[in-house]
């Protein structure tokens, strides 16, 4: 015996949704095979629910395009913030600086080593570290740091905060987005049983088959269990009567 089954996936929601709406189109109240009631939460809910999946497909859409531009201004901050330390790092050991000259930089405790730069949050502390440190020398008349200057990783460290920056905000979009779905596809699931429920009930004085071969013509799913044998021949759809 065949069983029904909702839908699981938004485009198979709408589909479910359209289907019913499409079917009592231009139909008399007392002619609809589901309630007045359930056609009109159905009329009004339909396009709020299409419209925010439309939405939520743009906004991961959005923050998908700008993914790979925020990845490459990572590994450039990154690539950047390194070779400013390591240039550092190069110059103690030859005896150009000396070695407290870290501890402007807070990078006393890691000597000759990098410290860890494999997050954003590793990338927006060491480059605002540099920056400050490398300031406070320029202030007290040092030389500079060169290949790279700390106006160069300056230059790619605010490229990537603008675009982190950029990028959050998209994700926060793209989440509220998500869960303002959350609570539409329940209201659907809702809408959508209501009127299954509805539509089998009408259809409920004909025979078994009948009744669900007019039922699916709203958009309710029946799926055949394994080794089941499908035979509809010779059946009629009842007509509406306008």
């Amino acid at each position: 015996m065949p069983y029904r089954r909702l839908p699981n996936t938004d485009s198979s929601r709408l589909k479910a949704l359209q289907k019913a709406l499409q079917k009592s189109e231009g139909v008399p109240p007392f002619n609809l095979s589901f309630s007045v009631s359930t056609h009109q939460e159905l009329k009004f809910f339909y396009p709020e629910f299409l419209q925010a999946t439309n939405y939520q497909k743009e906004t991961l859409d959005r923050q998908t395009e700008k993914n790979s531009k925020h990845q490459e201004s990572f590994k450039k901050a990154r690539l950047y913030i390194s070779h400013f330390i390591q240039v550092l790092n190069f110059a103690i050991l030859r005896g150009d600086l000396k070695s407290e000259i870290r501890n402007i930089f807070d990078l006393d405790s890691y000597g000759n080593k990098l410290p860890q730069l494999n997050t954003e949050n590793d990338i927006i502390k060491w480059g605002k570290k540099l920056i400050d440190g490398e300031q406070k020398r320029l202030v007290k008349g040092y030389a500079p740091i060169t290949n790279p200057s700390i106006a160069r990783v300056k230059v790619h460290y605010e490229d990537y905060l603008r675009i982190h920056i950029s990028q959050k905000h998209l994700q926060q979009t793209h989440n509220k987005a998500l869960q303002n779905m959350t609570q539409l596809r329940e209201k659907a699931d809702d809408i959508i049983v209501k009127i299954w429920n509805e539509v089998e009930e009408h259809y409920s004085n004909l025979p078994t088959n009948e009744k669900r071969i007019n039922a699916e013509t709203f958009g309710v799913v029946y799926v055949h269990r394994r080794n089941e044998k499908i035979s509809f021949s010779n059946l009629k759809l009842e007509k509406t009567v306008l």
